[in-house]
Formats: C-alpha cells, structure tokens, sequence
C-alpha cells in the first residue's frame, strides 16, 4: 500500500488493482478541505469579546488584510450545493440584510485601534449577484469609507452566470471588482436536470462577455466531477467548451455528496452517482486532458494558463490555500463579514453566527455576530503550515 501511495504522489502509472486498493482503503464522503484546525473544531469559547480584542490588536505595519462577504441567498436551489444559502424569491430580506452587513462593516471597523488597508476582497455565496446594483456598489463603497483599499487590491465574486446583469456587473466593476469565478459545474443537459441547475451555454458565454468588457483582469470557472448522470466522454467535453470561453483559471472539484449534511441532496438519486472508480478516472483524466491544452496544475484542484498570476505563484513558492480555494493572496488576516463567515486571525479562527436571524440578532445589540472559533497552538500552527505546504 506504501508502494502504491507514494507512485500516487509521483504520478506515475499505477495498476487497476492499486488503484481499487486506495480507493477501498481512503475513499469517502466528505467536505474538501478548508482550513487547519477545521470548523468541526470551532467552539464557542471564542466569544465576541475576544474577537474584540483580537480586532484591537491589529495594526497597519502588519500589511493589507483581506475581507470576505457572504450573501447567503438563491433564487433556486440546485442540488449539489454545500454552502450555507437559502432560496429568496422577494427583495425584503435581502435589502434587510444588505443593511446589516454595512452595520456589521462599520461595526468592525469602529472596533479596531486603528485605520487598516484591505488588499483582497471576496464576494462569496450563495449568489453575489442576488444584490442589486446599488446594493453591490453600496458595500464595496462602505469598504472604502472605512478601510484604505490598496491600488492593487483584488476584488472577486462568485458569480451565477443565469441571474448575471449588465447592471450589476457594471455597478461592481465601477466599484472596483477586477476578478469573478463563474459557476458551470458542467455544460451536459442531462447532468443539469439531475442536478437542478439548468444553464445553457449560451447563459456562460454571455457572463464572460460581460465581464470582459468591463475590464475583468481574471475569470475562474469552477466544473465538478462526480455529478449524477455524468460520464467521463461528457465531463471532457464540458472541459473543452469551458476552455473555449476564454477563463484564465479551472477549479475542478469533486462532488461531496453528504444528504445528512444537506438535506436537498436527496433529490439527487444515489443510483446515478458514479462509482468511486468511476470519478478517479474523471479527476485523472480532466487534469490530465488539461495539461495536454498547456494549462498548468496547481496543487489539488486549481488549473490556471501558463501566464496567470497563480501560475507564477506556485512555481514560485507563493501560492497559498484559504477557504475559497488556492490562491496569491499571501494577507496575515481575514475578516469575515455576513451569516457564517469565517475570519482568520494571528491568534486562531472566527465565525459568525450561521443564521441569519441570529447573526441580525447580534448585530442589533451590537455585538460582533461571532458563534464560535478557535484559538490555534504552536502544535496547531506547524500542523496548518505542513498541510498547506503539502498542498500547494
């Protein structure tokens, strides 16, 4: 088994009987990685008066830090999803929202002992793009007001393709947003019906379109392996007309499908699932079919053209692992900001409340919405730097 690992690692050619070993001894159902403690970790011991003095302990000379916004809304759910959202049909409870995380924007900002610059901002989902135009505009612009945004800084957002507007795109561009990560999963018909997601190819196209023509300096598309009704004949075509759009980066996830976790992936039929062979030969065959078109692999899942940022990055030692996935943003702190954000301090990790109604309720007594968290050890820190070595 040893043997077998370590061909693993090198990359080399490996038997089908190696291959079913590894499987049967390590394969299983569970969320990607994250972070070091993970958030199973998380306790409420690190309470808002802690974060608190956390804040206050932050100063400029220890460079930008990075900020992250969860807006937990959809206008569908797809089946698939991990992440911590819910379906809005009505402006009510986002524009209500909208109004508590600009609170929750000043709230940190009046926290901290000092004026910090941001370098990195993440819109992240949900759907981003469920906020209005002037909604957007409003929170990159409270940003602003409160922090020294830097002149490189980059800001992204995860993007649904079929609710995507020139409106919003325009309204996030002028505010500064220079990247976006489009959501596909995957271009096959069947496999959208299976999941819920329906997108035409068109839908895609017209999202990077837009984007581009507002100046977007970086876009991600991220695909999935492991989808009901999925083959690994369809999974390359998907590939293929993905690179056709144009991105500049691929995420290639595969599907964790944990319906204990979430309960609307039991409208997924187990029976359509591929096996565990079956979604290996998928992850081995998408990377390599994309180091054939001349794109680089980055760590696990990344992919990016040889003339991207994060390819310099890795090849010079510089990629990093944060809870969005790889990265350049090398930032010493993240604050979180919005329903079950995660921040991540020199002293450990917070997060918020995970509902909404008990993240408003926090804020309304204004109190930092923290739930829970973790303080990290020296043990912890050398752990979390071997992990993200070995990663990156």
């Amino acid at each position: 088994m040893a043997v077998a690992t370590a061909q693993t690692i090198q990359g080399d050619k490996i038997s089908a009987e190696s291959v079913d070993r590894l499987i049967a001894a390590y394969g299983g159902r569970a969320p990607r990685y994250t972070s070091y403690p993970t958030a199973i970790q998380f306790t409420p011991a690190i309470t808002a008066r802690q974060y608190g003095a956390w804040l206050k302990g932050l100063k400029k000379e220890s460079g930008p830090l990075s900020a992250y916004l969860h807006i937990p809304f959809c206008d569908r759910m797809c089946w698939y999803c991990g992440c911590n959202t819910a379906v809005v049909n009505r402006r009510g409870p986002i524009e209500d929202y909208v109004a508590r995380l600009l609170g929750e924007i000043d709230l940190v900002a009046a926290t901290l002992s000092e004026r910090l610059a941001i370098g990195n901002i993440h819109f992240g989902g949900g759907t981003p793009n469920m906020l209005a135009p002037d909604e957007i505009g409003a929170i990159l612009a409270r940003l602003a007001q409160r922090f020294d945004i830097t002149p490189d800084a980059e800001i992204a957002a995860e993007i649904d393709p079929c609710t995507l507007t020139e409106q919003w795109v325009e309204a996030a561009a002028a505010g500064g947003m220079n990247r976006a990560s489009l959501g596909v999963q995957d271009f096959d018909p069947e496999v959208q019906k299976a999941i819920n997601r329906i997108q035409p190819y068109e839908t895609t196209a017209r999202a990077v379109q837009l984007l581009r023509a507002a100046g977007a300096q970086s876009i991600n598309m991220d695909l999935i392996y492991g989808l009901p009704r999925q083959t690994l004949e369809g999974l390359e075509k998907t590939i293929d007309m993905a690179l056709a759009l144009g991105p500049d980066r691929l995420s290639l996830f595969g599907y964790a499908h944990v319906p204990w976790m979430k309960a609307h992936q039991k409208l997924i039929r187990e029976e359509e699932l591929p096996g565990a062979r079956l979604r290996y030969r998928m992850q081995r065959r998408a990377a390599d079919l994309l180091e054939e078109r001349g794109w680089r692999r980055l760590g696990l899942d990344h992919f990016a053209r040889p003339d991207d940022g994060l390819a310099a990055a890795a090849a010079e030692g510089r990629m990093r692992r944060n809870f969005q996935g790889y990265t350049t943003d090398e930032a010493p702190v993240l604050i979180g900001f919005g329903a079950s954000s995660i921040g991540r301090m020199p002293q450990g990790y917070v997060q918020n409340a995970s509902a909404v109604p008990q993240w408003r309720e926090k804020l309304e007594r204004g109190e930092l919405p923290v739930a829970r968290g973790v303080e990290m050890t020296a043990d912890d820190r050398f752990r979390a730097e071997i992990i993200e070595r070995l990663m990156c």
